[in-house]
């Protein structure tokens, strides 16, 4: 009974990550589909292009806050330690390829979604709540630091690991947290395959200060 339950608590944590947010707001707000603006993503970034700032902001949150609520579900009926990893695992899957949001190009049917990152930031939230005060500000740096999206959003994944491996080492938390920072970057990479391509060929779309730099060598100052 307890295994079946927890096979229940991770299929849930599925359909809440798939619950997209950034598609509901921007149809809202726009009517537009956001799976047809710029990556197609149904992330905050995207959400930003489609719809603006805020909505973009706000998307961010839910898709934080949905992510989370799967461990704080698992953790309510004491489903178990396992379960706590899995089934924000399964709400970052939910999110990148939602049961909701089915598409059918060239005969074949597939899932859209988003990349992860926030969802990511949010199982660490629900592991353990002051980690997203150190997710936040350090993929903040990398986003104007390195200047790649992509980047940060993978960092966010690599970040939750070092916290949970530092915190197991102390004997704070499970040793099976770090195995959910492990799992989420894999989910990340393999969901940004087509912008590490284009970070390798040098095509990917720069943000923050290298941006900033890049514009103003080229001789497009502030006072032009």
């Amino acid at each position: 009974m307890h295994i079946f339950q927890g096979i229940l608590v991770v299929f849930l944590g599925y359909l809440i990550g798939s619950i997209p947010f950034g598609f509901l707001i921007v149809r809202l707000r726009t009517g537009k589909d956001v799976t047809q603006v710029e990556s197609g993503r149904t992330g905050g970034t995207n959400v930003m292009r489609a719809a603006g700032f805020w909505y973009g902001f706000a998307t961010g949150i839910l898709d934080i806050l949905k992510a989370a609520s799967t461990v704080w579900i698992a953790r309510s009926i004491g489903a178990g330690v396992w379960v706590e990893v899995l089934a924000p695992t399964a709400a970052i899957i939910g999110h990148n390829y939602s049961i909701f949001l089915p598409e059918k190009k060239d005969g074949k049917i597939r899932l859209r979604g988003g990349a992860g990152g926030a969802a990511t930031a949010g199982g660490a939230l629900g592991l353990w709540a002051p980690s997203i005060l150190i997710i936040f500000p350090v993929g903040l740096f990398i986003f104007f630091a390195v200047g790649y999206a992509s980047v940060t959003t993978m960092s966010v994944a690599l970040i939750a690991m070092v916290i949970f491996i530092i915190r197991a080492w102390l004997g704070l938390s499970p040793w099976q947290y770090i195995l959910y920072g492990l799992l989420a970057e894999v989910l990340l990479i393999w969901a940004l395959r087509p912008n590490i391509k284009r970070l390798i060929a040098g095509e990917e779309r720069l943000h923050g200060w290298r941006a900033k730099g890049k514009v103003w060598g080229e001789g497009e100052t502030r006072g032009e």
